[in-house]
C-alpha cells in the first residue's frame, strides 16, 4: 500500500514522502490516526501544489534575507563604553546589545542566537560579526567599540 505521510514517523518516513507499507499498518495506524493518506492520483497532485508552493514560499524568504543583508553590512553600530588603561573594557558587548541596538536605532529585528561567532566583545576596536540570516545568507555586521 502506497501512502504520504502526513506527519514524520519513526522507522517509515518524513512528513510529505511517499512511503510503501503494509495493508493492515497503513489502514489500522496510519490512516486511522491521520497520520498519512493513501497516495491516490488527486493525493499526488496537492502534493506537487503543496511543494511548489513551499519553494516558493522559501525563495521568497531568502529574497528578502539577501535584501535584509545588503541593509546590514551599510550600517556601523558604535558602542561607546569605558574601558581601562590595556583597552580592556568595564563589562562586554554582547549579542544580545547588538540585537537591541539594531532594532532601536535601525529597526531591524536580528535573532542573537543567529550569530555564528558568539563570543561577547571585549576590548575596544572595530569588529565583523557574522549573522546567518537564511539558510546560505550570511551578513556580516559591523562594530565600532570606543571609549
Amino acid at each position: 500500500m502506497k501512502v504520504i505521510l502526513l506527519k514524520d514517523v519513526k522507522n517509515v518516513g518524513k512528513k510529505d514522502e511517499i512511503v510503501e507499507v503494509s495493508d493492515g499498518y497503513g489502514r489500522n495506524y496510519l490512516l486511522r490516526n491521520k497520520l498519512a493518506v493513501l497516495a491516490s492520483e488527486k493525493a499526488m497532485e496537492i502534493l506537487s501544489d503543496q511543494k511548489k508552493q513551499q519553494q516558493a514560499f522559501l525563495e521568497e524568504k531568502k529574497q528578502e534575507a539577501i535584501a535584509l543583508k545588503e541593509k546590514i553590512e551599510k550600517i556601523v553600530l558604535t558602542f561607546q563604553i569605558k574601558s581601562g588603561k590595556d583597552g580592556k573594557l568595564f563589562g562586554s558587548v554582547s549579542t544580545v546589545k547588538i540585537c537591541e541596538l539594531m532594532q532601536k536605532q535601525y529597526n531591524i529585528a536580528l535573532d542573537k542566537r543567529k550569530f555564528i561567532d558568539k563570543e561577547n566583545i571585549t576590548s575596544l576596536g572595530t569588529y565583523d560579526l557574522k549573522i546567518e540570516l537564511f539558510k546560505d545568507v550570511i551578513a556580516t555586521v559591523k562594530v565600532k567599540v570606543t571609549n
